[in-house]
């Protein structure tokens, strides 16, 4: 009767097979095997292994979509309400008070404020509550192979994956992460895991999804290496000027002398405006009914290295600020 029962399912489970195995195509699957060869002549992977990896890994039409309407496409008088929201600065403001001598010590070693850390993962997956619904193998390999725009790029995140997953202990099957493939509660992609996590619990691993020490100190050592100055301003709300749309135009490295601004009519609303020489880019936010001119200094730029976005930037920082008086407001009362 088994033997029956076996012979009976067989052509079941050959239909499962056969339905697992089209869900790439002919083109995708000689890529996987060319893909295994070079990790396996790069960096001395099993070339059978890695290629039965991706054989079963799903492509996932949902990440295309995904990655072709990203939210930084927004209006920033949309975007914005994403991420200033008051439980989500109530929530770094606990975040920030579970890790404070955490917070203090890693601010002091690397020179990056705990409020632009706590902003960061906070912008990211919540403090860690979503950090991803994808498997990390399916992103890259659907990207790697099923997205051209950028298949170079995702195709050097998969190489990177698996490195990862040798040198971390990464499980490669059941890794979790974003529909392009970034990691843990600060989101790293894998590239910028393997070169800027930190071990800052020192137990022999970078653990971007449960260790509040590696993960808090990843985000300062990533800011750290792009250039973050300590104790200097982000940036400035400004009134305006005239004639101002070659300036927006120059893009977000700070490339503008602020005199040159100042000659424009360019002022700070504050009234502090930095030396004449100090080297800015001019950001234009839609608000709805007007837009706002922001002068982007150094350390704005930094926050763009973590996401190439000038609304992103901009959201980290005004999220930092928020949580930052929230949090001096909860300690007054204590």
């Amino acid at each position: 009767m088994q033997l029956i029962t076996r012979l009976l399912l067989l052509p079941l489970f050959t239909l499962i097979l056969t339905t697992q195995a089209c869900a790439h195509t002919q083109r995708q699957t000689t890529e996987f095997k060319k893909f295994a060869l070079e990790m396996a002549n790069k960096h001395n992977f099993n070339a059978e292994r890695v290629e039965q990896l991706l054989n079963s890994t799903t492509f996932r039409d949902d990440i295309i979509a995904a990655i072709t309407r990203p939210a930084e496409s927004k209006a920033w008088h949309e975007y914005r309400p994403i991420f200033l929201k008051p439980d989500r600065i109530a929530g770094g403001v606990r975040f920030w008070q579970e890790n404070e001598a955490l917070l203090t010590s890693v601010s002091e070693r690397y020179g990056v404020p705990a409020e632009i850390i706590v902003a960061i993962i906070g912008v990211e997956t919540r403090y860690g509550k979503h950090t991803g619904r994808y498997r990390v193998i399916d992103a890259l390999t659907t990207l790697a192979f099923g997205y051209p725009k950028r298949a170079k790029f995702f195709r050097r995140e998969l190489e990177e994956f698996l490195l990862l997953a040798r040198e971390e202990r990464v499980d490669l099957e059941s890794a979790m992460g974003s529909y392009a493939g970034a990691m843990g509660k600060p989101q790293f992609i894998s590239s910028s895991y393997r070169e800027y996590a930190v071990d800052y619990d020192a137990d022999g691993r970078r653990d971007l999804w449960n260790s509040n020490a590696d993960i808090i100190a990843s985000v300062a050592s990533y800011f750290k290496t792009h250039g973050w100055k300590p104790n200097q301003p982000v940036t400035l709300l400004t009134d305006g000027g005239e004639d101002l749309q070659s300036f927006v135009e120059a893009g977000m490295k700070p490339s503008i002398q602020v005199g040159k601004l100042l000659a424009k009519g360019v002022r700070p609303v504050n009234g502090k405006s930095p030396a004449p020489g100090t080297l800015t880019s001019l950001i234009k936010l839609d608000a709805g009914e007007k837009h706002e001119f922001w002068l982007g200094l150094h350390n704005f730029y930094v926050i763009t290295r973590y996401n190439h976005s000038n609304l992103y930037a901009m959201a980290v920082y005004q999220l930092s600020q928020e949580i930052n008086a929230a949090k001096q407001a909860a300690d007054a009362v204590k």
